[in-house]
C-alpha cells in the first residue's frame, strides 16, 4: 500500500510525498523543475529530478508534525496513532506554519 500527499511551496504543487513497502520518498514534479522561478521546499532538499528515499521519514516532513500539547489534539481529534508518521503528516500538515503545506493524494493511494 502507498500513502502520498501533494508538497505545495507557497500555494504552487512542488511534489510529492509518500510512503510505500520500501519506506518513504519525496520527488519534485517535472513541470515545478522547469518553472523559471522554482525554488525548493527545503535547503536540504535541492532541486534535482532524482527522488530523495529513506528508510525513515524525510527529516524536514518530520519537521512539520506538529509537537506537544498540539500533537496530543491532532492524535484525539482524528484518532491517529502517535507514531503514524505518515498518516500525522497527511492529515495535520495541510495548513501548517511556512510556505510549505501537504494535502492528501487519495487518487495515488493503491
Amino acid at each position: 500500500m502507498q500513502r502520498s500527499g501533494k508538497v505545495f511551496f507557497k500555494d504552487r504543487e512542488a511534489g510529492i510525498v509518500w510512503q510505500d513497502e520500501n519506506g518513504y520518498g519525496f520527488e519534485y514534479k517535472k513541470d515545478y523543475l522547469q518553472e523559471k522561478d522554482a525554488a525548493p521546499v527545503s535547503l536540504t532538499l535541492p532541486l534535482r529530478e532524482e527522488p530523495y528515499l529513506s528508510n525513515t521519514m524525510i527529516p524536514f516532513f518530520d519537521g512539520l508534525i506538529p509537537e506537544g500539547w498540539l500533537l496530543d489534539i491532532t492524535v484525539k481529534n482524528w484518532k491517529i496513532n502517535p507514531n503514524d508518521r505518515m498518516q500525522l503528516l497527511l492529515m495535520a500538515c495541510k495548513d501548517c506554519i511556512g510556505a510549505v503545506s501537504i494535502e492528501p493524494n487519495k487518487a495515488k493511494e493503491e
